[in-house]
């Protein structure tokens, strides 16, 4: 069934407005952080989408064996600025975070971030956890 364009994405959204998380991106929040992984022979390969962020808003962080990204937008409220008065704000401030399990033997020195065109590729090598010593065991008598 086709719907008029004034109508949005989900007419029945609009209409009903159940109570939900509104802050960074409002209704579209679930895509946003949308994650591209691609394996290789040696190294994982991450392209996570973060549109409108600065590189200086993007913090990424290796705790246990988890790589986790964060994004965090500060939006200045203002009712008049130089453009003239504000009638509508769609845009506000707020953070998002996504975590991956790397594993325990990946460090941070290992891991090569690039950001660019709001895209931020990841690279993380695959390291496998190292064997135990063999030792030998001495029997007595």
């Amino acid at each position: 069934m086709l719907m008029p364009s004034i109508f949005g994405e989900d007419l029945f959204d609009d209409w009903f407005s159940f109570p939900t998380e509104r802050k960074l991106y409002g209704k579209n929040a679930a895509r946003i952080m949308k994650t591209d992984v691609h394996e290789h022979e040696d190294h994982f390969a991450l392209d996570i989408d973060l549109p409108g962020f600065a590189k200086d808003e993007i913090t990424i962080e290796l705790k246990n064996g988890y790589l986790s990204v964060a994004a965090e937008k500060a939006h200045e409220e203002s009712k008049n600025d130089k453009e003239g008065k504000l009638i509508r704000q769609e845009r506000y401030m707020g953070s998002m975070q996504r975590s991956f399990y790397v594993g325990k033997n990946v460090s941070d020195e290992d891991i090569k971030a690039s950001f660019k065109d709001g895209v931020l590729s990841l690279c993380i090598p695959k390291k496998e956890a190292p064997l135990p010593e063999k030792k030998t065991i001495m029997i007595e008598g």
